[in-house]
């Protein structure tokens, strides 16, 4: 079933909101295999990369933590800024590009991860510490 019409756009924080019922619903209509069975951040990924696929733009936010080996990861406040499995990866390009730094607040264009990837990915950055990045 094509939703994409449903959503120009989508926000990885409004899919987070959604509680585990809602979540199959979607990847029910979405004709996502093995729903039923699958975890809440699974089937976020599932549906997450259906949706990327049909050309819907999706949107992160967070805090953003550089590491030493020059990329970052956006970390959300609902899990205390903590690493987990809802971080964005940020590359070293991105980082070196704006001039980032670890406690910037970072919103932009993000895709599912790839196969063999185990973070969402960074693809566009449109505000940094809630203003346009090329300021």
């Amino acid at each position: 079933m094509d939703l994409s019409a449903d959503f120009q756009q989508l926000s990885l924080a409004e899919l987070k909101a959604k509680s585990p019922a809602d979540l199959l619903r979607l990847a029910e209509e979405l004709e996502i295999e093995n729903a039923s069975s699958m975890r809440k951040g699974d089937m976020m990924f599932a549906i997450l990369k259906d949706m990327a696929e049909e050309g819907v733009e999706i949107s992160g936010d967070g805090v953003l933590e550089v590491l030493l080996d020059g990329f970052g990861f956006m970390r959300s406040p609902e899990a205390n800024y903590l690493a987990g499995p809802d971080d964005i990866y940020v590359s070293p390009s991105q980082i070196r590009k704006y001039s980032l730094r670890t406690g910037d607040t970072v919103e932009g264009v993000i895709r599912a991860p790839k196969e063999g990837e185990r973070y969402f990915g960074l693809v566009k950055v449109s505000r940094i510490n809630f203003e346009d990045p090329e300021k």
